[in-house]
């Protein structure tokens, strides 16, 4: 995580590793603060702390505070040997590109059936 994100800090509480930072996809987007848990082999919970999301965006869980749905569990298994760095944060940037364009075109252009997250070339 350090080499790929250096802006990310991290906190450990018990088994459970905090880790927040910055990400911007695009320049003309706005700098995104993010906040990973993880929780080793459970999958990690990932949040926009800043800016505040639109009421009711899509591809989160409304019942988790918003936690961003970056993959279905059934298509995709957390282990606690995957990275953060490579797994959910390019996701992530992922999410928070196709984010960026539903608040301009009201369209959702990201993948609709989870398992096209593992498709996906975020590099």
């Amino acid at each position: 995580m350090k080499q790929k994100y250096p802006q990310f800090k991290h906190k450990q509480e018990g088994n459970t590793i905090i880790f927040e930072g910055t990400l911007q996809v695009k320049p003309e987007f706005p700098v995104y603060t993010i906040s990973i848990i993880y929780r080793g082999s459970l999958s990690p919970i990932v949040k926009v702390l800043n800016p505040q999301l639109v009421e009711n965006p899509p591809h989160v869980y409304k019942s988790e505070d918003n936690k961003l749905c970056l993959y279905h569990p059934k298509n995709f298994k957390w282990t606690k040997e995957k990275f953060i760095a490579k797994e959910i944060l390019e996701w992530t940037a992922g999410w928070l590109y196709f984010y960026e364009v539903w608040l301009e075109t009201g369209v959702w252009y990201g993948p609709e059936a989870h398992e096209d997250f593992e498709k996906l070339d975020y590099e």
